[in-house]
């Protein structure tokens, strides 16, 4: 069960960083597009595991590992946008949230 403090910084953390990624990623991933979709953090507020949806979802493995490598200076953009509300920055896990190809995956196999 997350506390109110940990949903209120998830909810920051997810907007920020879904801008940043939207800035950052207009050069660098034309063509595709990312979601954040969720962000969960740890009670202790140090490690945000941000959930990213891309379309097209054939990208998804490797637009997550690219996102991985930028790991730092994400972190540092997202410092820049919530330092003056967080003591400290999490550290950034990002996964690939598979849930909608699940969801499109379980339709296809009910319509047959």
């Amino acid at each position: 069960m997350e506390t109110t403090r940990q949903n209120k910084i998830s909810r920051l953390i997810q907007k920020d960083m879904a801008d940043i990624l939207q800035k950052e990623g207009k050069d660098l991933f034309q063509g595709v597009l990312i979601s954040v979709t969720q962000v969960r953090i740890t009670s202790d507020l140090s490690i945000a595991r941000v959930y990213l949806s891309v379309f097209p979802s054939e990208k998804g493995k490797g637009i997550v590992l690219e996102i991985k490598k930028m790991h730092a200076k994400l972190r540092g953009l997202l410092g820049l946008k919530v330092g003056k509300q967080l003591r400290i920055v999490p550290q950034l896990d990002f996964h690939l949230d598979d849930s909608l190809d699940y969801i499109d995956n379980i339709d296809r196999l009910l319509k047959e």
